[in-house]
């Protein structure tokens, strides 16, 4: 392991054991429990000043040790902050390794089936890991920490495979700085919007730590279902924002006037994809589930703004909706946000870049001596990039499929290993059945929630640097990079 990626390491769990630190004070000022943050912080501390010790933020890494860290960051953090979890003794080892993996890859599926188990402090840190997860631990870190600017940008595309989005500033620092600016002003937003909707002061600012993040964890058992419908229209707003890619929001708050989120295709995909899916479920609604008109419209625009995202909030129960109902839901959930926001899944840039494909295909069938050149919006889209989108996909189904096969045959129901493998791998957080937003994946197999472990973690860094630990070809890089 290369004196980069020990410094990395020792970085990330220096900062979250500084982050259990200070909750040792939060937890100890409400009279609760603190060894559970205080194991964290030394553990935290300890490990990571030795590695950091051992290690150099001078080195420029190259493109396997880039994956590399951020593969096992997003495994060893989690590890780490499931230790308060774990010596509350309310859950054992896997449960809380699973709640706190929920919790950073803001995934939002929970073990709890009691949410009297957790203290007021176990349910602030539970959020809080989403709020983290949710900005990206690499990101903050370029935004943070001056000496890794030089490595960012190869940190930055690890953590961003895909279609890159435009840049927003020359230095890849300042576009992180830039969109922590709107996150941490969405978040204060929100806390302030939950308030005045009706919220008490803890739950506003304990759900604006997992609603920006897109994550879905809530210290109310019922979700926002427990809370006024004021508070869930102010909900659907944020969970919009959320799903949203935070460098268009940067730049429409920061930057040119002229450059109108409307104006990115993506954007109109996703909105679109919205307003649709949110009026047709309101329909059924007012037909089929005796809505009144304004409940109808909440429930419709709270669910398909929750699961879009990613978020995973719920208003109501809705396993208990008609069974077309839920499959809109399921169908809305593959969708996904945007690129560059805190959504999970596919990412509706890729569904749209592949839809191209398929229409230029089409075309060129009829037309087979036609130059047809693929674009996304104005911009032409290289073989590279669709090349990089249609393996994603391949690979993104691939996990997908393979995890129902495994839960199927551990669970036995068809309902919740499709729904729970989708919400792992999509980091949505809810299935259907008995996993649905009023249950909890407490009763799961314990290979299941292995899988669930494996499928949240590949879908939060987006499958590649993950995949590409089980070839050889990036351990030969990282034994010539010692």
């Amino acid at each position: 392991m290369g004196g980069f990626v020990r410094y990395a390491l020792g970085t990330a769990l220096r900062a979250v054991g500084l982050v259990m630190l200070a909750f040792v004070l939060v937890a100890w000022a409400w009279g609760e429990d603190v060894r559970g943050f205080l194991l964290g912080a030394g553990v935290g501390l300890s490990l990571g000043q030795l590695l950091r010790m051992t290690g150099t933020p001078k080195a420029e890494p190259k493109r396997a040790e880039g994956l590399f860290i951020v593969a096992v960051i997003w495994l060893l953090v989690p590890l780490l902050g499931a230790l308060p979890f774990w010596v509350s003794g309310h859950v054992g080892l896997l449960d809380a390794y699973f709640e706190s993996m929920s919790g950073f890859t803001t995934t939002g599926a929970t073990i709890l089936p009691d949410f009297g188990l957790f203290n007021q402090s176990l349910f602030l840190w539970r959020g809080l890991t989403q709020w983290f997860g949710g900005v990206g631990i690499i990101v903050l870190f370029v935004a943070v920490l001056p000496h890794f600017a030089v490595a960012g940008r190869q940190l930055f595309f690890a953590e961003s495979t895909g279609v890159q989005k435009e840049k927003l500033t020359p230095r890849l620092r300042h576009t992180a700085e830039m969109v922590l600016r709107v996150y941490v002003l969405l978040t204060g937003l929100a806390v302030l919007g939950y308030w005045l909707a009706g919220m008490p002061l803890y739950d506003a600012l304990a759900n604006a730590l997992t609603t920006m993040p897109a994550g879905g964890f809530s210290p109310n058992p019922l979700s926002f279902a427990g809370y006024p419908p004021a508070a869930q229209w102010v909900a659907v707003v944020f969970m919009f924002f959320a799903g949203a890619n935070f460098l268009l929001i940067a730049s429409a708050l920061f930057g040119r006037a002229s450059r109108t989120p409307w104006r990115d295709p993506e954007f109109r995909v996703y909105s679109g994809a919205f307003l649709a899916g949110s009026l047709v479920l309101a329909v059924y609604h007012v037909y089929l589930h005796d809505y009144g008109l304004e409940a109808a419209l909440r429930h419709a625009f709270f669910q398909v703004a929750s699961l879009l995202t990613s978020t995973g909030y719920a208003s109501v129960d809705y396993t208990q909706w008609v069974v077309p109902a839920q499959a809109l839901l399921i169908f809305i959930m593959f969708i996904s946000g945007s690129a560059g926001s805190a959504a999970g899944g596919v990412k509706s840039v890729r569904w749209l870049v592949m839809t191209n494909h398929v229409l230029r295909e089409l075309k060129r069938t009829l037309h087979p001596n036609a130059v047809l050149p693929l674009r996304l919006g104005t911009k032409a889209v290289g073989e590279d990039v669709l090349r990089s989108v249609s393996s994603f996909v391949i690979l993104y189904l691939f996990v997908f499929v393979l995890g129902t096969m495994v839960i199927v045959f551990t669970e036995g129901d068809l309902v919740v290993a499709f729904t729970s493998s989708a919400a792992f791998i999509g980091n949505v957080g809810p299935g259907l059945g008995t996993v649905g937003p009023m249950g909890s994946f407490a009763d799961l197999h314990p290979l299941a929630k292995l899988v669930g472990i494996f499928q949240m973690w590949a879908g939060r860094i987006e499958l590649i640097p993950v995949l590409l630990l089980f070839h050889p070809d990036t351990w030969r890089a990282l034994r010539r990079s010692r």
